[in-house]
Parts: C-alpha cells; structure tokens; sequence
C-alpha cells in the first residue's frame, strides 16, 4: 500500500516537473508517423472514455507514451502505463516525459490512476495521464 502512495506521489512530482514549451499545432492533430492507433494493436475500442482515440509507437509497447485525441481530433494527453509488476521489481522508468518534452508540449496537470489490467497490458498497472488541457476541458471532452 505505502508503494503504491509513493509511486503516486513520485510521479506526479517528476511528471509535473517536466519543461513546459510552447504548444505545437502540428503534433496537436497529427500522431508522429511511427505511432499507431492502439485499436489497430490490441482489441480495444476507438474511443475510451477518459483516455481519448489512442495512438502509441509499437516500439515502445508497453509503457508508452500513448497519445490522447478528442473527438475533434485534438492532442489533449499522453499516457505511460507502468505495471506493478515492474514496480515491484523495483524497475527504473527512465524520460518518461523525454518524448512530450521534445514535441513542445505544455502539461497542464499530471493524473495518477490505478488499472487492474485490460488487452495489451493484462497486468495490474498504473495510468500515468499528463494532460495539455485543464481539469474542466477534460471533464467535458473525454466523455
């Protein structure tokens, strides 16, 4: 239980910290060539709720980044999914953030959520969701 606080604390901290550049358009409504739509992957839907159409570079299966679209095809956040499994482990996630960092993206606020496993990553993991919107533009778009 205390790791799983930690893990939380660790990485909204370190997340949060990330340089915040200016927004880029371009990577706002176009996934980087080598990113797929994860649908395409792993048998899971287009759209999920809280999460958006995902997009990830195969090559970096299972943590990600995984891109987050809206519905009007907007980049809103990414996300890295790390197992208990490796935590526990006490395995090293290292420039997690290297990737959003590098398209010059601004983080507005960083989430933290629990998941006990679903196609693609069956394992119990955490979804850790930086976001490039607010708090309220989420709520209302990623329904």
């Amino acid at each position: 239980m205390k790791c799983k606080w930690l893990l939380a604390i660790a990485a909204t901290i370190f997340l949060s910290a990330l340089p915040s550049l200016g927004q880029n358009t371009e990577s706002n409504t176009n996934p980087p060539a080598n990113f797929k739509k994860v649908s395409t992957l792993v048998r899971l839907p287009d759209w999920l709720p809280g999460l958006g159409t995902l997009y990830v570079d195969p090559a970096s299966l299972p943590v990600g980044p995984y891109l987050g679209y809206n519905h009007t095809g907007q980049l809103v956040n990414a996300t890295y999914m790390i197992s208990l499994k490796g935590l526990n482990a006490h395995k090293n996630f290292d420039d997690l953030g290297g990737a959003i960092a590098a398209m010059g993206l601004k983080i507005d606020h960083t989430s933290v959520d629990y998941n006990p496993g679903h196609p693609g990553l069956q394992e119990p993991h955490y979804h850790i969701t930086q976001w490039f919107i607010t708090p309220a533009q989420e709520k209302a778009e990623m329904k």
